[in-house]
């Protein structure tokens, strides 16, 4: 069922060989310029009439009322409204350590220089509504805005048509949960581009949308487009692609375990990538058994068939673990299990990874849920230069500089030096101005 890439024998270059799902973002840029560009000059009709397009259905107004919002929490199954409530109070213990505190250091007497960290003002969560809904999601956005102190929460999700054209009741029962009540029933690029430059929200214009200073949270080729185009007009968290796992194991590892964790993320899409990383052949064998086994009686075994199938998913046989470490630093996974022996040891060597999950009794799905981590994680390699989402993804660092006279005096003669060598005088001029009764 997996496509096998064999890197045994060979000082090569793993980057260009690994599987990887061939996504043009671009061309989707292109694809949905002239849908941001309407919503930009129009508005509501250019947002109703995209989700009529795209979505089958929109409601009137596109806010969600805040009673609707309410009710919803009394619609959940016990079990699940436990479940979210045991997933918040996990991610709030976790995100709750994130934050950073302001600090001043002393450069010289009399000079100081204070770093401190200010939340975003207003922010825009987006949650998927195609393929599958995901409160979790919700919890994974909301959860480090929240202990960020950011002031100002919408939350956008596209409208379903088996729920009178709003956002799946489950998705509103996790914001009620949550304390937001800012909800809109737009998804899609259309829903990023209300977001970042504000707009109408029901006909008659009694209702607004206002633009938000940052966007977050996972969607699918068109939102992620959108994200693209619009940042810089509004900050993004990342461009999230399909989600992927790769698994680092040895023979220690059960093959029952890692069928089912390659399946678990093959589920969400088929253009998931899943991806085993080992010296064993007999347990790639074994590997692709259990998938041969497991994936049959899966409810989503047509998509998951499809996924693992693909260009972007399949078996990399190594000549050993550090080998594999290798590979796994240039996969760069958005999630990375270590199935080995001394799990913890391999898991503090690697470099790139959104999140690593150690040892066989740390799933993936864990992390989807209720480990308490963030489960909105960079994808497509990024990992080798973003991270997920934090509580510091919505914190701004800005440096206050104190200094007194005596200690501006003290450096002014290096400030000028400076100037005179980059060619602008005045920037010396602005410091020997404060001192130029000195001389008389």
């Amino acid at each position: 069922m997996l496509n096998r890439i064999d890197l045994r024998g060979g000082a090569r270059d793993p980057r260009r060989l690994l599987p990887r799902a061939q996504l043009d973002v671009s061309v989707a840029v292109e694809r949905i310029r002239p849908l941001v560009e309407a919503v930009r000059e129009h508005g509501y009709p250019a947002i109703r009439e995209a989700s009529e397009r795209f979505d089958g259905v929109c409601p009137e107004r596109l806010r969600v009322p805040v009673e609707t919002i309410r009710a919803a929490e009394g619609t959940l199954d016990p079990q699940v409204r436990a479940a979210l409530l045991e997933s918040i109070s996990r991610a709030r213990r976790v995100h709750a350590d994130q934050r950073r505190a302001d600090h001043t250091t002393q450069v010289v007497p009399g000079g100081t220089v204070t770093e401190r960290w200010v939340p975003v003002d207003r922010v825009g969560l987006y949650v998927p509504g195609g393929l599958a809904m995901y409160p979790s999601t919700v919890v994974m956005n909301v959860v480090p805005a929240q202990a960020a102190g950011v002031r100002s929460l919408v939350v956008v999700s596209p409208p379903q048509q088996d729920n009178d054209g709003l956002p799946d009741p489950r998705v509103l029962a996790a914001c009620a949960l949550l304390g937001v009540d800012e909800v809109y029933a737009v998804g899609g690029a259309q829903a990023v581009a209300m977001l970042a430059y504000g707009a109408a929200v029901d006909p008659a214009g009694a209702e607004r949308c206002d633009p938000v200073d940052l966007i977050t949270g996972p969607g699918n080729i068109w939102v992620t487009a959108a994200k693209r185009l619009l940042r810089g007009v509004v900050g993004i968290d990342a461009e999230a692609g399909p989600t992927e796992i790769a698994i680092l194991a040895d023979d220690t590892a059960d093959p029952a375990h890692v069928a089912a964790d390659l399946i678990s993320q093959a589920e969400h899409d088929p253009l998931a990538a899943s991806v085993l990383v080992t010296p064993s052949l007999a347990l790639a064998d074994a590997v692709d058994a259990e998938l041969a086994r497991q994936v049959p009686a899966a409810k989503h075994a047509e998509r998951i068939g499809t996924a693992l199938g693909g260009e972007q998913s399949g078996v990399v046989l190594v000549d050993d673990l550090e080998a594999g470490l290798r590979v796994v630093d240039a996969y760069a996974a958005e999630h990375l299990e270590i199935q080995t022996a001394d799990a913890r040891d391999w898991a503090m060597r690697v470099r790139n990874a959104g999140a690593i999950f150690v040892g066989p009794w740390s799933p993936v799905s864990l992390g989807d849920y209720c480990a308490g981590s963030n489960h909105v994680l960079p994808t497509g390699g990024c990992a080798r230069h973003s991270s997920g989402l934090s509580v510091q993804s919505f914190l701004r660092g800005i440096h206050l500089v104190e200094y007194s006279q005596e200690a501006l005096r003290e450096v002014a003669p290096h400030v000028v030096t400076l100037a005179g060598v980059e060619d602008l005088p005045a920037h010396g001029q602005a410091v020997s101005v404060r001192f130029a009764g000195d001389a008389s």
